[in-house]
């Protein structure tokens, strides 16, 4: 017997409507203040402005005086992008998750020598970065002096030393659950394992050649998940939670493995001084409030809460050691890089729902606003260091 048709109601179709509304401004509202946010955070004209077409740097060979220079990076082409300064296979410094039509700001002290400049796609050609002798970068160079920053020094590379361990452990665990297909069990350790790495990770981004290996995002890539250079840790969540299956993620794992060794090693022998020191706390929490806070980075498991805890852990870890050298010089300053890291752990916190934290797709754009903010705070006190360390 056939059943008589239910007339839609239309109370419904409005309600729908509205809440499709709201979406809609809320992320417009969201871009607004993000866009508005970069645009205080440029202040004055940058030294240089560089625009990234979908296929390489334009210009592409800059040349600037050595000492602290900025950029202004545009994005003109149709992918989120990233740009880098790079000395070798290291990352000197970085912008990433540009929105097409968007810019960022970076600001950077250069020694002269030349750099190669990363240019949006992993696959684009690189352009040069030529930084010439200057007194400013002369006076730079003799600013700091070791003798204070010898505890800071040798603490930081315990902690790098300890979390590169367990980085290593938990990938191998993670391996063991994929070998035996346990879906479950590999997806519980692959959020374990992304703990230790995010808590190293503002001096392990900086190896590229290893962080092109271990943890490329999609969206940087010719072919999206069907690139072959889509390896790592996103590959296996891709496989893992976006999939729903282990299959074929072995070699991935195994691979994972083989390169977090390497970044172990690395990490025991990279040339720490007390330049790099200071700039890697304020650049990894700018990374944070302008690239990984606005979208998130765990696209298929949405555990991006987890892991900006894991990286503000790893924030204080080194804005602890360098508070230390700076009490005595600048107490004012001290206090606030203090208070800029607490309310940034405090907004975090309020976050949980019980003891978890929820996926980062049920986080509103308000919500992100507010902890990009504290954030972006935190990389303004910061950035004060260069100027106040190495003054007595």
């Amino acid at each position: 017997m056939s059943e008589t048709p239910v007339a839609p109601n239309r109370h419904l179709y409005w309600a729908v409507a509205a809440a499709a509304c709201l979406a809609v401004a809320g992320g417009g509202a969201f871009w607004y203040a993000a866009s508005k946010t970069a645009a205080t955070t440029r202040g004055q004209a940058a030294d240089r402005t560089v625009t990234i077409t979908a296929t390489a740097c334009q210009p592409n060979q800059i040349t600037v005086p050595g000492g602290r220079r900025s950029f202004e990076i545009v994005n003109a082409s149709d992918r989120p992008i990233e740009w880098e300064i790079l000395d070798g296979v290291l990352v000197l410094a970085e912008r990433e998750n540009i929105a097409p039509g968007f810019r960022a700001s970076l600001s950077v002290q250069l020694a002269p020598g030349t750099y190669q400049m990363a240019c949006g796609l992993l696959s684009n050609p690189r352009g040069t970065l030529v930084v010439t002798p200057s007194d400013e970068a002369a006076a730079a160079a003799s600013e700091v002096t070791l003798r204070k920053f010898l505890g800071p020094l040798s603490e930081y590379r315990v902690y790098l030393a300890m979390q590169g361990n367990a980085a290593l452990s938990a990938a191998q665990t993670l391996q063991a659950a994929i070998a035996a297909g346990d879906v479950t069990a590999a997806q519980a350790a692959w959020q374990a394992a992304r703990l230790p790495y995010r808590r190293i990770e503002a001096l392990a981004y900086r190896f590229s050649d290893l962080e092109n290996r271990i943890d490329p995002r999609a969206a940087y890539l010719t072919g999206r998940e069907q690139d072959p250079a889509f390896t790592g840790y996103h590959r296996i969540e891709y496989g893992l939670f976006a999939q729903g299956t282990t299959e074929g993620l072995a070699p991935v794992a195994a691979q994972l493995v083989t390169d977090l060794e390497a970044l172990k090693t690395r990490l025991r022998q990279a040339p720490l001084d007390p330049q790099l020191l200071i700039a890697l706390p304020g650049d990894m929490a700018t990374q944070l409030a302008q690239s990984h806070v606005p979208t998130g980075d765990d696209a298929y498991a949405k555990t991006d809460l987890a892991e900006f805890e894991a990286s503000l852990e790893g924030l204080d870890k080194l804005t602890g050691l360098l508070r230390g050298v700076v009490a005595s010089v600048n107490p004012d300053l001290e206090a606030q890089i203090g208070a800029a890291m607490e309310r940034s752990r405090a907004d975090l916190t309020a976050l949980k729902q019980g003891e978890a934290y929820p996926p980062y797709d049920t986080i509103s754009a308000e919500q992100r606003q507010a902890l990009s903010g504290d954030l972006t705070a935190l990389a303004a006190a910061l950035s004060k260091l260069q100027d106040v360390i190495g003054l007595n």
